[in-house]
């Protein structure tokens, strides 16, 4: 762990439906020998100074890997809720605040190695930002976002359960919020998404 990740909590987004893979909990599905969210966690460890993993099934089997905020809203209601209850555990836990928050879907399995350097640069270059987000061919990737918690987790915490009921998209709450988007054209896809059978049989053949 370097100096750059102090301050930077890390969190997996692991509450999705899974309906592309017959409703599994894609988060525990095995890719090139063990489950999708440990090639996540590997990748956010030397990014952050701790991880935790947004869950809201198989509790007890995420925190055999790492420790798990609960999604307490009912069935699946997207990214948001996983995003307000990483909000609410900041608020709970206000003697421990970090300075940054770093999110990643749990269906990429490496995101950038630089991911939390480059989005914690945009922010720290201008005092007025409160978060930034990857895009990749100009096509912005809101789940991949750094956000400035400050002292105002309980602000961040009611803005994304007013965008949860109003609309659910992700995209459209962090552009009222003015999320700079950060340039990560670089080769390689390393954004991609495996929503489905094919995409986790393709990722083994490719990376196996």
């Amino acid at each position: 762990m370097c100096a750059d990740t102090d301050g930077t909590l890390g969190v997996i987004l692991a509450g999705g439906a899974g309906r592309r893979v017959g409703d599994a909990d894609k988060g525990l599905l095995p890719l090139c020998g063990r489950p999708l969210v440990e090639h996540v966690l590997e990748r956010l460890r030397h990014q952050c100074a701790r991880v935790l993993i947004v869950a809201n099934r198989n509790i007890d089997t995420y925190a055999r890997l790492a420790p798990v905020i609960r999604d307490q809203h009912f069935g699946h209601a997207g990214p948001i809720a996983g995003l307000a209850a990483a909000f609410a555990f900041l608020q709970a836990n206000r003697h421990a605040l970090p300075d940054w928050l770093l999110t990643v879907p749990v269906d990429c399995p490496d995101p950038p190695h630089d991911l939390a350097t480059r989005l914690r640069a945009t922010l720290t270059a201008d005092d007025d930002a409160a978060c930034s987000l990857a895009a990749v061919a100009g096509k912005r990737e809101p789940l991949f976002a750094m956000y400035r918690v400050g002292l105002a987790p309980d602000e961040w915490q009611a803005s994304a359960q007013d965008a949860l009921r109003k609309h659910g998209s992700p995209m459209r709450w962090l552009a009222t919020r003015g999320a700079l988007p950060v340039d990560f054209d670089d080769p390689g896809d390393v954004f991609h998404n495996l929503n489905t059978p094919e995409d986790f049989h393709e990722y083994e053949r490719t990376h196996g």
